[in-house]
C-alpha cells in the first residue's frame, strides 16, 4: 500500500515539475531581461544569507543584514564598494565567496548559466544561444531584426562563451603571474602571496577593485610593474568579450578585419584614457597631497593609473577624497561612461558615447545620417544610446538626492560614490563607510540597477515587445 502511494505521489510531482521548467524556459525565451534581473536578485539573496553565516565572518560572528546585503550587492554587481572592511571582516570561506562572486557577477548572470550548459551538454542549443546573445548585445531585447553590424551574431555565441571562460582564465592566470614575483621580492611570504596574486588578478579582469590585505596598495604604490600589471588586467576586462573575441580571430587571419563596433570601443576607450591622464597632470599637478611632491614622471604615471582605474577599475593609490573639486568632477565623468559593451566594467558604455558623439557631429554638419569608418549607423542604435544616457542620468539623480537627504553630506562627495556605485567603479570619498542604513539600502540599489543596465531594467519593466498597430500625426516641437 505504500509503495501503491509513494508511486502515486511520484506520478503527480513529475507533471508537476515538467511544468514548473517548462514555464520557467518559456519565461527566459519570451524575456531575458527580465530573466536577467530575476537571477541576479535570486543570486544576490542567496549571496546576502552566505555572508550573513558566522563562518563568513573573522569574528565568528552574525553579520549585519544591511552590510551582508550590500556586501554581496558589491560583489555580484562587481562594483568594490563596501561598508565593512573587507580584508578584516571576512573569514578564509568570506573571502572565498567574495572570488567566486566576483567571478560569476563580472561575465553575467546568463552568460554563465550558458557557458555551465554547453560544459555539461556540450552543446549549444537555440535557447542558450538566444539568452547568451542578449545578455551580450542590448540590441537583441527589442522585438524586431537585429542589425547585422552587431558585435556578435547569433551563429558566434558559441565562440564568445569560449572566448568568455577562456579569457577569465589566461587573462587573470597571466596578471596572477606578474604580480606573484612583485610580491615575493616585497618580503611577501609564498602562500600569501599565491593567494593574494590570484585575489589582485582577478579583482583587476573583473574591474571590481577589491583588496585582500589591510594595507591595499600602499606597498605598491610606487612599484610600476605591480601596477602596471593591474592596468592590463583592468583594461582588457574593459574592453569587453567581443573585442577580445575580435582580437583573438584577426590574430588567425592574414587580412583582419574590424567591426564597427571593435573600431568603436578600442578608439574611444584610448582616447578616454589619454585625455582623463592629462587632465589629472593639468588639475593635480599642484596638490601636495596627491601628485604635487611627485616628480614629471611619477606624476604621469600615477594619473596613468588613476585614469584606468576611474573607467571602472576601482583601485587607488592615493585617498580619492584628497583630489581637488575639478578632478572629481573628471573622475564622475569617466566613471559614468564606463568600458565596453558585454564587459566586466559598468556605466553607461564608450560605444553609447561615441554614437551620440557622432550623432551630434552630423547635426553639425548639416546632415541626416551617422557615419564612422564608412558605415551608417542605424537610427534605432542612436534612440538606444539616448535611452541609456537618459535612464543612468535618472538613476544618478534620484539616488543623489535621497543620499544627500539622509546623510546631509557634501554634494561632490554624494555625487562621486553615488557615480561609482552605478558605475560598478567602486572608488571612494570614503562616504560609503559611514553610511547609515538607509543610505546603504538606496546605494545597495544604484548598484544593481547600475549592472543589470539601464536598458536590460527598462525592457523589463516596460514591455518592450508590445507591437505599436498604428501611428499619430507628425509634428514638431521647438528643441534647443
Amino acid at each position: 500500500m505504500s509503495t501503491t502511494r509513494a508511486r502515486g505521489t511520484r506520478a503527480r510531482s513529475a507533471p508537476t515539475a515538467a511544468r514548473l521548467r517548462a514555464a520557467l524556459n518559456g519565461f527566459a525565451t519570451r524575456s531575458p531581461s527580465r530573466f536577467a534581473i530575476l537571477v541576479f536578485a535570486l543570486l544576490i539573496l542567496l549571496f546576502t544569507a552566505l555572508f550573513s553565516l558566522p563562518i563568513a565572518s573573522a569574528e565568528g560572528t552574525v553579520t549585519r543584514f544591511p552590510d551582508a546585503l550590500f556586501t554581496a550587492v558589491s560583489v555580484i554587481c562587481v562594483t568594490g564598494l563596501s561598508t565593512v572592511d573587507m580584508a578584516t571582516h571576512w573569514s578564509v570561506f568570506g573571502h572565498l565567496l567574495v572570488y567566486l562572486g566576483v567571478q560569476i557577477g563580472a561575465v553575467g548572470v546568463l552568460t554563465m548559466a550558458s557557458i555551465l550548459g554547453m560544459v555539461i551538454s556540450r552543446r549549444l542549443g537555440l535557447r542558450a544561444k538566444l539568452m547568451a546573445a542578449s545578455d551580450s548585445n542590448p540590441l537583441r531585447i527589442h522585438a524586431g531584426p537585429v542589425p547585422e553590424g552587431q558585435a556578435v551574431r547569433l551563429g558566434e555565441v558559441g565562440k564568445l562563451l569560449r572566448t568568455v571562460a577562456l579569457s577569465m582564465v589566461v587573462i587573470e592566470g597571466g596578471v596572477a603571474l606578474l604580480l606573484f614575483p612583485r610580491m615575493l621580492i616585497a618580503g611577501v611570504d609564498v602562500l600569501t602571496a599565491a593567494w593574494e596574486s590570484v585575489y589582485y588578478s582577478a579583482m583587476a579582469f573583473t574591474n571590481t577593485g577589491f583588496a585582500p590585505n589591510v594595507e591595499g596598495l600602499s606597498r605598491f604604490a610606487t612599484d610600476y610593474w605591480f601596477l602596471g600589471a593591474l592596468m592590463i588586467g583592468v583594461f582588457l576586462g574593459a574592453i569587453g568579450f567581443p573585442v577580445i573575441l575580435a582580437i583573438a580571430s584577426n590574430l588567425r587571419r592574414r587580412r583582419r578585419t574590424w567591426s564597427i563596433h571593435v573600431k568603436l570601443t578600442l578608439i574611444t576607450s584610448l582616447v578616454l584614457l589619454v585625455a582623463g591622464a592629462v587632465l589629472y597632470v593639468l588639475l593635480e599637478y599642484d596638490n601636495p597631497r596627491t601628485f604635487g611632491r611627485l616628480d614629471a614622471g611619477h606624476t604621469v604615471f600615477q594619473s596613468l593609473f588613476l585614469s584606468t582605474m576611474a573607467r571602472s577599475g576601482g583601485f587607488a593609490t592615493i585617498p580619492i577624497q584628497d583630489l581637488h573639486g575639478s578632478s572629481l568632477l573628471v573622475t564622475d565623468m569617466l566613471m559614468f561612461i564606463g568600458g565596453g559593451s558585454a564587459s566586466t566594467a559598468g556605466g553607461i558604455k564608450v560605444t553609447t558615447l561615441a554614437v551620440l558623439f557622432l550623432a551630434g557631429l552630423a547635426e553639425a554638419r548639416g546632415v541626416e545620417s551617422m557615419d564612422a569608418f564608412r558605415r551608417r549607423i542605424p537610427i534605432d542604435v542612436l534612440r538606444l544610446s539616448v535611452a541609456v544616457a537618459l535612464w543612468g542620468a535618472t538613476i544618478v539623480a534620484v539616488s543623489s538626492i535621497l543620499i544627500l537627504q539622509i546623510t546631509k553630506a557634501p554634494l561632490d562627495h554624494v555625487l562621486f560614490d553615488v557615480i561609482s556605485a552605478f558605475a560598478t567603479c567602486g572608488l571612494s570619498t570614503g562616504l560609503t563607510e559611514r553610511l547609515p542604513d538607509a543610505g546603504v539600502f538606496v546605494l545597495a540599489a544604484t548598484m544593481f540597477c547600475g549592472r543589470v543596465g539601464t536598458v536590460t531594467l527598462a525592457a523589463a519593466l516596460a514591455q518592450s515587445q508590445r507591437r505599436q498597430l498604428y501611428q499619430n500625426p507628425e509634428e514638431r516641437p521647438l528643441v534647443g
